[in-house]
């Protein structure tokens, strides 16, 4: 899986020029990917059992092959206990079931790493997944991912640069339509200047990165972490959480989030696992 990312978004990144150079702005096409969030092998049975979660994610999985998105978003919280290595076999094995002509983007959720995470977690999860970040151009729409739980840490350092970097990545993306952003935590629940919480991020970083999306005119910022579905606005940018794909906290059902990019309306859905065996993408 890791292998795979890491070499489509070098061929993509690669090509960027010349499509740009002779793209067709009046033939764009019809994009549709699939965002998934907390999956958290071991949460429906307090790390007794992952069978549940096992169920629901590997039905999440056959879905996507089904349908065949253009690719999918996976925001965090892949497992509950970030020591139990059955949770981290079975989310990667599932996970590698997804078509490889369909990419994979990963971020890491707060519960990739302990409560108070070292630099060396830091270190260990981009050892095995490749990064904690990315971005890629599809078209002219520009998606990147972030690491939320370092946005939150202590380690200001890795933090900088990590907001150093996607400055750049705004910067230097031309010609583009659409900007979307992926974290695990919201950066806010209901108010932008709301106190910090377990559910947010700390308010000092959340001013800095809000006002970036803001001055690069971002569409939209997609997380999880809530566990159950959430719709909220930032000077006209969208902030949608999307519900687990394992345990629910709300009414929601457990499922994930289908969007939509034509080139004049994005979209986006919410469908339970059930419901998402009904539907069918017309290209």
């Amino acid at each position: 899986m890791k292998k795979r990312s890491i070499i489509f978004i070098g061929l993509l990144l690669s090509l960027v020029p010349g499509l740009f150079a002779f793209y067709d702005y009046n033939k764009e096409p019809t994009i549709y990917f699939f965002h998934i969030s907390d999956p958290q092998f071991g949460f429906l049975e307090a790390n007794k059992s992952i069978e549940k979660e096992v169920t629901l994610y590997e039905k999440a999985v056959a879905n996507i092959n089904r349908i065949e998105p253009d690719f999918v978003v996976i925001t965090g919280d892949f497992v509950h206990d970030n020591k139990d290595s059955l949770q981290w076999a079975e989310f990667n094995r599932i996970t590698g079931m997804i078509k490889s002509s369909i990419p994979v983007y990963l971020v890491p959720g707060n519960h990739e790493y302990s409560q108070s995470p070292t630099e060396k977690e830091f270190a260990d999860y981009k050892k095995t997944y490749g990064d904690d970040k990315f971005s890629v151009i599809d078209d002219r729409n520009l998606f990147i991912g972030l690491n939320s739980s370092l946005i939150n840490s202590e380690f200001h350092t890795l933090e900088n640069e990590q907001f150093k970097w996607l400055e750049n990545e705004l910067m230097k993306a031309k010609n583009i339509r659409n900007v979307f952003v992926f974290t695990h935590h919201p950066f806010f629940v209901k108010n932008p200047e709301e106190p910090d919480n377990y559910s947010n991020i700390v308010l000092e970083n959340r001013r800095k990165y809000l006002d970036l999306f803001n001055k690069h005119n971002v569409n939209a910022v997609f997380s999880g972490h809530l566990h159950r579905n959430s719709y909220v606005q930032y000077k006209g940018i969208d902030m949608i959480s999307t519900s687990a794909v394992g345990k629910q906290l709300g009414d929601d059902l457990s499922g994930l989030r289908v969007i939509k990019i034509t080139k004049d309306n994005i979209s986006n859905n919410y469908y339970s696992l059930m419901d998402l065996e009904e539907i069918e993408l017309e290209k």
